[in-house]
């Protein structure tokens, strides 16, 4: 059995930091498991559209966001081998594509008010289209702090302190990008199916 109490400090800190980031990332998929019963809990009622459709963007969207963590994995990779310039340019890149993603989600929103006639609240609203819009804003949410821990990781990249192995900052930005993309994956999968 491993003792985690071995290592100098530096060893101690990323074993931690790592630990802190999987508890938020376990923490994070319970709430949005909530959000997802809740949603299923709700389908009994009466004014439950069966047919609504997702928005045509929530399919870009997926695209994107697959492509992004197939960038910001690779981005990881040229830094971690000190290919700073490779590094560099998919981190640019994996930004760009997380903002395209909440581009794009906006614009499935509007799809939704314009071709469906589905607003979050108020007259034209209806509980599965409500939440739709607030289980995608939540995640957006998410989104948003993913894009702040890579503009932090290209500035970081940028003053080169991911030199010598001491990459703790990229590895932690990427899983958490990979776990928005998979949290994304599950929720357009769960609205595809259950409806």
């Amino acid at each position: 059995m491993k003792d985690y109490t071995r290592g100098t400090e530096e060893i101690k800190t990323h074993r931690a930091k790592k630990m802190m980031l999987w508890f938020g990332i376990v923490s994070l998929g319970m709430s949005f498991a909530g959000f997802t019963s809740s949603y299923i809990v709700s389908r009994t009622r009466r004014d439950w559209l069966k047919d609504l459709e997702l928005p045509q963007a929530f399919y870009f969207s997926l695209a994107i966001i697959i492509l992004s963590s197939i960038t910001i994995h690779f981005a990881k990779v040229f830094v971690k081998n000190e290919e700073n310039r490779k590094g560099m340019l998919l981190l640019l890149l994996t930004f760009l594509l997380g903002v395209l993603f909440i581009w794009f989600q906006f614009r499935g929103f509007s799809e939704m008010i314009y071709s469906s006639g589905i607003n979050f609240t108020g007259p034209t609203s209806n509980a599965k289209g409500s939440f739709i819009y607030l289980i995608a804003v939540v995640h957006i949410a998410h989104v948003v702090a993913a894009l702040i821990s890579v503009l932090v990781v290209i500035y970081n990249h940028y003053k080169q302190k991911y030199g010598n192995g001491k990459t703790l900052g990229i590895e932690l930005a990427t899983t958490f990008w990979h776990f928005v993309d998979i949290l994304w994956i599950y929720l357009f999968l769960f609205f595809y199916f259950v409806r």
